[in-house]
């Protein structure tokens, strides 16, 4: 028997890197209800584990030495067996796999506690952990027990007839149903290739997100280090112009002759780290360009980090509200700390010109840049592990260019984007514009994230004259 289980918002297609992102998406999940697993014995959804009545490893909350490496090939038939046993939908339990653990790469424990690969809480593991490979252990690092284990408590919160809710329920924040819901209806109109071809996107993207930090971390230093070379290697020459006696001169010219290779050697040293940042540079532009058309998509945007756009802005950081967040307040004067995975790509948050930008850490705000938006309003960006090369002095940017990728370079605790207002008389988060995007592009940290709706689109015919061509409103 096949169940339709719908979750409302709009249109989503999806296919081949190619995306349709006019509205939000309709969620159409079809599930069969017979169990495909019935070899094994399952507990029911209608009510939790009993105290005592299942085993958990040793030590249960705690990382394993070794770990599952499964990928999204093998981790397809154990959602599809979980989502039929339980009666819910398979593109819901790979969403919430992808969201809580990056499909098993990001297991934890997280700072909250959440453990394995679906990233339960210990006490609710207790209650509605399975033993879903019967071996007799219930292990939350386990991926068969995990699934199986999110399946059934999915249907325990009413999954069979309101999917929205049980996703809720898994995750108290309507933010987190929005992007689950997003993430599922994309796999759903995809299937397994999507789903697959997805993740090698991100897998691509993060690994050149990392190369180049490392690549412009060790140019920084060699430039550093080139520079404290020169400094030294200017003054043996001042010495050796300085020097009146013969003697003096030619043991002088000596030392700079030799303390001239060291010089050498160092430039050498940061051409080869210039290079192999361009190197570096040329790779991740390809990845952002084969991601370019479906980190647009609701659902993908948040997983490829993509621009979210509004009211003429944008979000400064790219990641979505399972992985960004920001408080109300900042620790001692008007500024936001949007906190962030290192490598999170930042972006213009409008139509703005450069007017300062470095490089070269800073000692406070390490790399960054200072731009004045189409409003006037002036933002200082802080803390960058890496500031793009084609954002200099004077040049002009669009609202969502990629212009670096988060760090905490300077001096910073933690991966951010320190972002303020010049002169900082004024809250950045207290501005509309920012608000406008929580749920959507962050989480509050301090405070509940509000529900974030997207606004109906309505189309009307503006005139219709004689002729076949029909005019309509925007």
């Amino acid at each position: 028997m096949k169940r339709i289980l719908l979750a409302a918002a709009a249109v989503l297609a999806v296919s081949a890197g190619t995306a349709r992102a006019d509205d939000g998406p309709v969620i159409g999940f079809t599930t069969s209800v017979t169990s495909t697993a019935a070899t094994i014995s399952l507990p029911s959804s209608s009510s939790p584990n009993s105290p005592g009545s299942i085993s958990v490893p040793v030590n249960f909350t705690a990382r394993p030495a070794q770990s599952e490496h499964l990928n999204v090939a093998m981790l397809q038939p154990l959602w599809q067996r979980a989502a039929a046993a339980y009666g819910v939908p398979w593109q819901v339990l790979a969403a919430i796999n992808k969201i809580e653990s990056n499909f098993g790469q990001n297991m934890g424990p997280s700072s909250a506690g959440a453990i394995g690969w679906m990233q339960f809480m210990p006490d609710t593991w207790l209650r509605w952990g399975v033993d879903a490979d019967g071996n007799g252990i219930a292990d939350p690092w386990n991926a068969r027990d995990a699934i199986f284990a999110a399946a059934r408590y999915l249907a325990a919160a009413g999954g069979h007839t309101n999917i929205s809710r049980a996703v809720f329920a898994y995750n108290h924040a309507d933010w987190y149903v929005n992007e689950v819901l997003q993430l599922a209806n994309v796999f759903g109109h995809g299937g397994p290739a999507v789903t697959s071809d997805l993740q090698q996107l991100q897998t691509t993207l993060d690994s050149a997100r990392t190369e180049v930090i490392a690549a412009n971390r060790t140019l920084v230093a060699a430039l550093h280090h080139e520079r404290a070379v020169m400094r030294i290697a200017q003054r043996l020459d001042a010495q050796v112009a300085s020097a009146q006696l013969l003697s003096d001169r030619l043991a002088a010219d000596r030392r700079a002759t030799a303390f001239g290779a060291r010089l050498y050697d160092a430039r050498a040293v940061s051409e080869r780290a210039r290079t192999n940042l361009r190197d570096a540079e040329a790779k991740l532009q390809t990845a952002q360009r084969n991601a370019e058309a479906p980190s647009f998509a609701p659902g993908t945007s948040s997983v490829l980090a993509g621009p979210s756009f509004g009211s003429g802005y944008v979000f400064p950081v790219g990641g979505g509200p399972s992985v960004i967040s920001a408080a109300h307040t900042h620790h001692d004067y008007p500024a936001v700390d949007i906190a962030a995975p290192e490598g999170s790509p930042v972006y213009a948050l409008a139509n703005a010109r450069v007017l300062n930008a470095w490089h070269a850490p800073d000692p406070r705000c390490g790399i960054g840049m200072t731009i004045q938006a189409f409003d006037g309003q002036v933002w200082t960006y802080c803390h960058l592990a890496y500031l793009s090369p084609t954002v200099v002095d004077g040049a002009s940017l669009a609202a969502g260019a990629q212009v670096g990728l988060v760090g905490e370079t300077g001096h910073a605790t933690g991966p951010h984007l320190h972002l303020q207002l010049q002169p900082a008389t004024a809250w950045p988060q207290q501005e509309a514009w920012f608000q406008g995007f929580a749920g959507r592009a962050f989480r509050w940290q301090d405070a509940p994230t509000p529900v974030f709706s997207e606004p109906a689109r309505v189309f009307a015919v503006v005139n219709e004259p004689a002729t076949p061509v029909v005019s309509f409103s925007r």
